[in-house]
């Protein structure tokens, strides 16, 4: 059983988690940091989002 097998859930949450940093209003000294935040809330909702599309085509390949 590999890693892509055992953890979907996690790869969502994963998801939503990118969401959620995609939603922090950063103020006061973080505000530099916003850009970064967005940055890598974006890279997480789509390397995540294509882990689980990977998983679902190689769970369909494996069905055939």
């Amino acid at each position: 059983m590999s890693v892509l097998d055992r953890s979907p859930f996690l790869y969502l949450s994963c998801i939503i988690a990118g969401f959620a940093l995609l939603r922090v209003p950063l103020t006061g000294f973080l505000a530099p940091l916003s850009p970064l935040v967005v940055l890598i809330g974006v890279l997480a909702i789509l390397l995540f989002s294509l882990v689980l599309i990977i998983h679902g085509v190689l769970r369909l390949a494996k069905r055939r």
